[in-house]
């Protein structure tokens, strides 16, 4: 490309010093006068010229001709194509958008390569259930009762799980998650919700409180989606909260949301653990989820327009706290 810019540019000086020599010296002849000073003088300015042109053509050359290089090697696949940012204001600011733009899509290659082989490994402890014991029924290992026939529907049940969760995710990440939002009373919500845990939360000596403030208003939430917040840090609060213990599901308003925490006083998590948390297919090593219960609360709280976070240290429990804003109420 530089070279073909470069031959144009020499021809067109060429055809332009030709045009006006030829012009003065009609001039100069028409005048009675000699030409030769003038051409002289005209060549010299016409060679500066040329001189200055081609290093501010070099200047834009060489970059543009490395962003056409680099976007060829996008296009063939290779995200980790990276350009100079050299050259004039313009150009150093089209390199920085290519070489973001090249990050971000290598970034999402990494991802989608990390979540084919996250999703492979996660189906296929459930299928291994299901083919294993369907063959040992056909082949009259195990008889056809409920005892061997209820781990197999128990996996299926996984498996249509992963598939809502990674179905609610791919809508998020397309930004096409819809919410079907109605006046939803959030004490009413959070009490049913944790009705389900009652149980559970008993059976491991583990005290379940919630307590809405009286002050929270009735707001224009998905209790659907809602509820899948709620639960999945409920159950995750559980999980970790050891006999004695408590979890305390609590909303509040403060300032222009509402701010709904779940605090448990289980084993807590190191920083290193804390900051991945929500990170899709991240679980601790005693986690029997898919590591995407947390990814897919974030994804629905921040479609209702909240943030999510999380603190917690070692052995002083963890507190998830996430917001509503009560301009949707």
């Amino acid at each position: 490309m530089i070279w073909r810019f470069g031959c144009f540019l020499v021809v067109l000086i060429v055809l332009i010093f030709g045009f006006v020599a030829l012009l003065d010296w009609l001039i100069g002849g028409a005048m009675g006068g000699s030409p030769v000073a003038a051409i002289v003088l005209l060549a010299f300015v016409v060679l500066v010229a040329l001189g200055i042109g081609s290093r501010a053509f070099r200047r834009v050359a060489v970059p543009v001709a490395d962003l056409v290089e680099a976007s060829g090697r996008v296009e063939a696949g290779d995200f980790s194509a990276r350009v100079a940012e050299d050259g004039p204001r313009e150009v150093r600011s089209l390199a920085r958008a290519f070489n973001t733009m090249s990050a971000r899509l290598e970034e999402i290659e990494q991802q989608r390569q990390s979540t084919l082989a996250d999703v492979s490994h996660e189906l296929r402890t459930p299928l291994a259930v299901i083919q294993g014991n369907v063959e040992a029924v056909l082949d009259g290992v195990y008889p056809a009762d409920a005892e061997h026939l209820e781990p197999i529907l128990e996996a299926t049940r996984v498996m249509e799980r992963l598939i809502e969760d990674l179905r609610t995710l791919s809508l998020a990440e397309a930004h096409r998650l819809v919410l079907h939002r109605e006046p939803t009373d959030l004490d009413a919500l959070f009490t049913d919700v944790a009705a389900g845990y009652r149980s559970k939360a008993q059976q491991g000596g583990v005290q379940l409180i919630v307590s809405v403030a009286e002050a929270v208003p009735v707001m224009d939430v998905d209790p659907a989606r809602l509820r899948e917040v709620v639960a999945n840090l409920l159950a995750n609060a559980l999980r970790h909260t050891p006999s004695g213990g408590s979890v305390d599901l609590a909303a509040r308003v403060t300032g222009e949301v509402v701010e709904v925490t779940v605090r448990d006083t289980g084993s807590g998590m190191t920083p290193e653990e804390l900051g991945q948390i929500f990170d899709r297919f991240y679980r601790s090593p005693d986690s029997p989820g898919s590591g995407l219960g947390l990814s897919i609360a974030r994804d629905l709280v921040e479609a209702h327009g909240g943030t999510i976070t999380a603190t917690s240290a070692p052995a002083q429990g963890t507190t998830v706290r996430f917001t509503l804003p009560l301009s949707g109420s």
